[in-house]
């Protein structure tokens, strides 16, 4: 297994063939690649990155950050790269983010 950044422009190239994502979803880079899900059904693997602050950091700063990334985030250019590189962007609030993590690590 591999990820999409390390192994995306491989596949592009053809010197690699990629069997199945592991996401609950086709990917756009990779439409006619299956998921993992189609040959065993209820498989989903996948990732979330996000920036983590200190517990007793200020909420005014979380939320001047949180507005500064997600400003980032929205540029087309920064968007279309995170995306060629197979990452899906969520410019989520820090409360989100964090039901995401709380979820993920049940």
């Amino acid at each position: 297994m591999s990820n999409y950044p390390t192994s995306i422009e491989y596949i592009k190239a053809g010197t690699l063939r990629a069997l199945a994502v592991t996401g609950a979803t086709r990917s756009e880079l990779l439409p006619n690649v299956p998921t993992m899900g189609d040959f065993l059904p209820g498989y989903e693997a996948s990732a979330v990155n996000g920036i983590g602050a200190p517990r007793n950091t200020s909420s005014e700063f979380v939320d001047r950050l949180n507005r500064e990334i997600n400003a980032g985030l929205a540029e087309p250019r920064i968007k279309t790269r995170i995306a060629e590189l197979g990452f899906m962007v969520l410019a989520l609030a820090p409360a989100d983010y964090g039901k995401i993590q709380r979820c993920r690590n049940r």
